[in-house]
């Protein structure tokens, strides 16, 4: 049997049984005491059922409407906490935001903005996937992603960041020979960190171009920096080190760099997020926090 009724209908008489009467449920609902006694006798009609009696003094389920009642009540309440989940997404600062990063971007770049973020705003949690791979960021459902290079993620908006520059480091305690062009590097042991299997250079002042591939002389192959840097520094060979990794060992003795006249061409990380309008207040927060931090 098929019964034509209104959710409407069903969610006054819910009102009725919560408050009591008739005249407390109309003022809960903002409706006439008559609009909604006709709303209810309509709700018994169409399913030709009796749920309520009614006299001068009170209103009383019968049994059926106490059935009816434990049985769609949960579903107003469930509806109503969506609607209170989606005001918070739109309006508070709470909930959590997914992102996706780079290993050693994301843990040597990124960690302490995120740590900033989540000591500013306490009732946000941030579930962090750091990973080398391009994960499927809709598959995934990331929030915000950050890219190294030019992201291909189709539909997502890039708020560029900062760039960065990579050095040809080697180890600081072991004599290196001296080396006046990339081409010479091939005498050298060399380290691989994937993807960046070429090191394209250019030279500072004269603007030459050079592309050096260290497949033909590399001892180790690895996809994390942190590893890289590691055998450097342990004496292994020479490796291509992103500059925010390098300088400050450089700076502290425990790296050099070779070739300080050759650099390559900047590489750009941006900040992914799939839409400008209708996006959690979280997430909007977490943007904006982003790009003021690296602004300044």
């Amino acid at each position: 049997m098929k019964f034509n009724y209104s959710l409407d209908d069903m969610r006054c008489f819910c009102a009725v049984v919560r408050s009591g009467s008739f005249k407390q449920a109309s003022e809960v609902l903002g409706i006439p005491h008559s609009t909604l006694s006709r709303r209810i006798a309509k709700l018994e009609q169409d399913l030709q059922l009796r749920l309520l009696n009614r006299d001068a003094h009170k209103v009383q389920m019968t049994l059926t409407g106490q059935q009816y009642f434990d049985r769609c009540c949960h579903l107003f309440d469930e509806l109503n906490e969506v609607a209170i989940s989606l005001y918070q997404d739109k309006h508070k600062a709470c909930g959590r935001i997914r992102v996706a990063a780079p290993v050693n971007f994301g843990s040597h770049v990124l960690t302490p903005h995120f740590n900033a973020f989540l000591q500013q705003y306490p009732d946000i949690n941030l579930d962090l996937r750091l990973s080398n791979q391009h994960i499927d960021l809709e598959e995934a459902a990331i929030d915000i992603a950050f890219r190294v290079g030019e992201h291909t993620a189709g539909h997502w908006i890039g708020r560029h960041l900062t760039d960065f520059r990579f050095m040809i480091c080697g180890p600081a305690r072991l004599p290196l020979e001296k080396i006046e062009h990339p081409s010479e590097l091939a005498r050298l042991p060399l380290l691989m960190c994937h993807p960046m299997s070429t090191w394209p250079l250019q030279h500072n002042r004269s603007r030459e171009l050079y592309t050096f591939d260290p497949a033909t002389n590399a001892r180790m192959e690895v996809d994390d920096i942190a590893v890289l840097t590691r055998a450097v520094r342990d004496g292994l060979g020479v490796g291509f080190i992103p500059d925010y990794h390098a300088q400050p060992l450089i700076e502290a003795g425990e790296l050099v760099r070779l070739l300080p006249d050759w650099s390559n061409q900047p590489r750009s990380c941006q900040l992914l997020y799939r839409d400008r309008h209708n996006m959690p207040h979280r997430v909007r927060l977490l943007i904006d926090f982003m790009l003021q931090r690296f602004a300044s």
